[in-house]
């Protein structure tokens, strides 16, 4: 198969990079090869390469600067919004397959036992409206013939990508801290799933692969928890002796509100591996 990978530089699409490599001819454009937020261009380049499968890994994911900040919000509707539905018409045009990866931020956080794949979208922040109107780009072209898989997943962490703008992972974030600090306070109201770049990308994989219907999955490491409760597990496994204080969500000042479940329930695909077991890998 042909796969074309967009955001190849990014955390994610360096994963995906690999793991479609094997038995594939991938192609990956990063954001010096294409803005996805330039229709005819992308239009024309994916005529051109004619794929068999487009993965969206590129997308705007500043929560706090968008919510705020209306010049970041209107790149944020270009990138999630206007991005996914131009690669959308162009999967379309050339009976590519389109994957597609969303948010748990599409979802109020007001379910106590988390989100099923056919619940309804009710997003509480800037972010997640993108997200969600995204999504609904793509399931719009679906009476037109489009053949999509839309990937929900949340708190991405692994090896950092190639790209001058991707970030360090949360767990990062926090090994870097417990260097420089004798005290850490985490939030403990905000509950949801930890995912492994290089798990989602082997699992995106076998579901191209798989004999299952196009459609919405969840994937996620398995188990649910906190940011306090992460950290607590991050510095068990390492060995780390600093002290973690739990705070409310309340306590920062963050200019998004944030979902308290975003749980994502993962009932059409296999399970992966718990996200302590992903962890002790990545911190490898």
């Amino acid at each position: 198969m042909k796969i074309l990978i967009l955001g190849a530089k990014g955390n994610l699409g360096v994963q995906l990079m690999k793991v479609f490599a094997n038995g594939n001819e991938v192609i990956g454009w990063d954001r010096s090869e294409i803005d996805i937020t330039d229709r005819e261009l992308i239009l024309k380049k994916v005529d051109d390469l004619k794929p068999d499968v487009i993965i969206n890994a590129a997308a705007y994911n500043a929560v706090d600067k968008c919510e705020d900040n209306d010049e970041e919000y209107e790149l944020a509707k270009k990138l999630n919004i206007d991005g996914p539905k131009f690669l959308a018409e162009a999967a379309l045009n050339v009976k590519a397959i389109l994957i597609h990866y969303s948010s748990d931020y599409v979802f109020s956080g007001n379910k106590e036992d988390g989100y099923c794949e056919d619940d309804a979208p009710d997003p509480i922040n800037r972010y997640g409206k993108t997200k969600f109107f995204g999504e609904k780009k793509i399931i719009e072209l679906s009476g037109k013939g489009l053949k999509w898989y839309l990937i929900r997943t949340s708190k991405l962490f692994g090896p950092k990508g190639e790209s001058e703008v991707s970030k360090d992972s949360f767990f990062d974030v926090m090994l870097k801290l417990s260097k420089e600090k004798d005290e850490i306070n985490v939030v403990d109201g905000e509950k949801s799933c930890f995912t492994y770049t290089p798990d989602l990308a082997l699992a995106t994989r076998r579901l191209v692969e798989s004999d299952r219907g196009y459609g919405i999955y969840h994937i996620i490491n398995s188990n649910t928890c906190t940011w306090y409760e992460a950290v607590k597990e991050l510095f068990k496994i390492k060995n780390i002796q600093i002290k973690v204080k739990s705070i409310k969500s309340e306590q920062l000042d963050r200019p998004a509100k944030r979902p308290k479940n975003s749980t994502l329930l993962n009932i059409k695909f296999d399970q992966l591996r718990s996200w302590q077991e992903a962890l002790k890998e990545f911190l490898k």
